[in-house]
């Protein structure tokens, strides 16, 4: 299981409907700041504060070369809220299992 801290950061940033766009668009592959920030009518600055904060919960790698820089997506982090997931659904689906069992014993019994 995750360091909740770390999926804290993850979820935060993912809370922002700007930054979950950029992480759809670095699924397709990688891409610059520039060609990223394109669909959004925000200016350069706003946007670079995204991007500072998906970069520092690790969602994505960024590398400058000379004045481009390039964004990439962390799969490894996404993989930490899908493993969350996956034990939230576990859960929750064991325990509509019980609440079935329950009820269906109840009609059993009444």
């Amino acid at each position: 299981m995750a360091n909740h801290s770390v999926l804290d950061e993850v979820f935060i940033a993912l809370s922002d409907p700007t930054r979950r766009a950029v992480i759809r668009r670095l699924g397709e592959g990688p891409a610059s700041v520039g060609e990223l920030s394109e669909p959004f009518s925000i200016t350069l600055p706003s946007f670079m504060k995204h991007v500072r904060t998906l970069e520092s919960s690790g969602l994505i790698r960024t590398h400058k070369t000379g004045r481009v820089r390039t964004c990439v997506l962390n799969r490894e982090r996404l993989d930490l809220v899908d493993d969350w997931l996956a034990d939230q659904r576990r859960l929750w689906e064991s325990r509509t299992d019980r609440l079935e069992q329950f009820v269906t014993d109840h009609k059993e019994n009444a």
